[in-house]
């Protein structure tokens, strides 16, 4: 809400701060309503404070790593606005608060008020106290402008990444896809103009459905539907396919094609390599918010008949992905058996 409303933001922590001012004031001056008013008379000292911080100091000098500038920058802000705050107080807010006591108390007297102008101002143990409390409201907002800040630079750091690793994605898929066609053509199949149709769709969803950072568990499966289908077809009764995939999704939303390059996995250095009766299993089941995705397939016969750079590339993005996506809320184990190659991933998806 708030990233959306950046003033509605700074109303709310200038209102805070405020309050919190007032509560300290009136306290101290055992009067609520003089709290409000000398503190309505010095707030403006307090933003002017924060927003030449945050304007000169972080913004041109911190963001760019020139800590020593920023360094010196800030103390001559912080000297700037004591004198600021003194100023303020000994023409407004001072007079204000003597005249205050003075009407229920004939007697009041206060010593500093004896003292001229100069001698406030250059006194000491005044200009002390002005940087001590001009000091306390501004750097609570810096403190959290700079959290902010650090959040946000997280955050472009993390989108940045996970832009080129979905960049990565699909160049890898249409490597394969061509790979397909490519065989299909060298048969003449007549399949060939409905596989080329399958990869466009599973394209034009990697390319266009995909950019946003979750999406329907149920569209992402339908494209897994699509690309077994496209496999099916390119196989054909060479290969014992058996596939139950859980289509109570609900509302769930998942990181797109995480789940699309371990099934495509399984087709390329399971069923392509394996000469005599290729199989593979897929089971994706959904218990709560768990998503569990098991594949299992045939093992070549000879381990170094591909070349498994490609595969590690498809596996390697997925795996980065989640660590990005799902740090402490998923799994991807890989099983080397016997006879078949077992591929488990787990995942705690959200509505």
């Amino acid at each position: 809400m708030f990233k959306n409303y950046p003033l509605l933001k700074q109303l709310c922590f200038w209102l805070l701060a405020f309050l919190l001012l007032t509560y300290i004031y009136g306290t101290a001056y055992e009067s609520f309503e003089l709290g409000v008013k000398v503190i309505a008379m010095l707030l403006p000292v307090h933003m002017i404070y924060f927003y030449l911080i945050d304007y000169i100091v972080v913004r041109y000098f911190y963001v760019k790593g020139q800590y020593v500038k920023a360094f010196f920058v800030t103390l001559a802000i912080m000297i700037f606005i004591a004198f600021l705050y003194r100023i303020t107080e000994i023409f407004i807010t001072d007079p204000y608060i003597y005249r205050f006591y003075k009407q229920t108390d004939s007697n009041f007297s206060w010593e500093r008020m004896q003292l001229n102008k100069t001698e406030q101002l250059f006194n000491p143990i005044f200009f002390v106290t002005a940087i001590e409390r001009s000091n306390a409201v501004a750097w609570i907002g810096i403190t959290l402008r700079l959290f902010t800040l650090s959040h946000e630079r997280k955050q472009s750091a993390l989108q940045a990444e996970l832009d080129s690793l979905k960049a990565q994605l699909h160049p890898h898929f249409l490597f394969n896809s061509l790979n397909n066609i490519y065989s299909l053509s060298l048969n003449r199949s007549e399949k060939t103009p409905e596989v080329v149709l399958g990869i466009s769709n599973i394209l034009r969803y990697s390319l266009y459905e995909c950019t946003a950072q979750q999406v329907s568990l149920k569209k992402d499966i339908e494209i897994l539907y699509d690309y077994i289908r496209l496999e099916k077809i390119r196989y054909e009764e060479r290969l014992e396919l058996n596939v139950f995939i859980c289509e109570n999704t609900g509302t769930l939303q998942i990181a797109p094609l995480l789940m699309l390059p371990l099934v495509e996995n399984a087709f390329k250095h399971g069923t392509a390599a394996t000469i005599d009766n290729p199989w593979i299993n897929i089971q994706l089941h959904i218990q709560n918010n768990d998503l569990i995705l098991n594949i299992s397939n045939s093992k070549p016969e000879m381990n170094n008949v591909l070349d498994n750079s490609a595969g590690k590339i498809g596996i390697e993005n997925v795996r980065k992905r989640l660590n990005l996506l799902y740090p402490g809320k998923h799994s991807l184990d890989f099983f080397d058996e016997q006879d078949c190659f077992i591929t488990v991933l787990n995942i705690t998806l959200t509505n």
